[in-house]
């Protein structure tokens, strides 16, 4: 992705870039913050993938690696206003959501039991090189009442930023199964 670095900062200049078709971007956790500007159009690629991005940047010759941490919309059109872009160091940890993938068939679902999954995306720690590009986990040994919490999920190399007794995913049971109704206490998930 390429950027161009912004003469002028302030609402008035925002206003008539976001009119050109380019939207205001910090890029901060460098020596600098610097202030830039993107085509709306490579935002695209980002922004409607469900997978996890390291960004290179290049900005007045320059190289950047970076995440992108945040993105505020127009609240009617969906558009692009601001972008925050975030700085990184190989030898620093950074925090980056991973999407989350399941695989197998949970023998619960085959005797009518509803899956339950709580997260899309989980909140890793780790330094760059370490952070998986996915979080695969198997439901195959999910029966009626069996779920998957985060402390389950193995971490070697990366630290996952959630309680470890949050529910992921699970079987709940349904009046199918002969378990408790939906809504009532007994099906709630913690």
């Amino acid at each position: 992705m390429s950027g161009s670095l912004r003469e002028n900062v302030g609402k008035k200049d925002a206003r008539k870039h976001r009119k050109e078709g380019m939207v205001p971007c910090v890029l901060y956790g460098g020596k600098d913050q610097l202030h830039f500007l993107v085509n709306e159009r490579d935002f695209t690629n980002i922004l409607f993938n469900p997978d996890a991005y390291f960004i290179s940047l290049e900005l007045a010759g320059k190289q950047y690696e970076c995440v992108l941490k945040e993105v505020q919309y127009h609240p009617v059109s969906d558009k692009v206003l601001h972008a925050d872009f975030m700085e990184f160091s190989q030898e620093k940890p950074i925090i980056m959501e991973i999407p989350l993938k399941l695989t197998g068939s949970a023998p619960g679902l085959l005797k009518g039991g509803l899956l339950v999954k709580k997260f899309r995306k989980l909140a890793v720690k780790a330094l760059p090189k370490d952070l998986p590009q996915v979080i695969t986990l198997d439901i195959s040994g999910l029966d009626v009442n069996d779920r998957i919490r985060v402390g389950d999920i193995p971490q070697e190399s990366f630290k996952i930023m959630e309680k470890p007794e949050r529910f992921v995913v699970g079987v709940k049971p349904t009046r199918l199964t002969g378990g408790a109704a939906p809504g009532t206490e007994e099906a709630k998930e913690g």
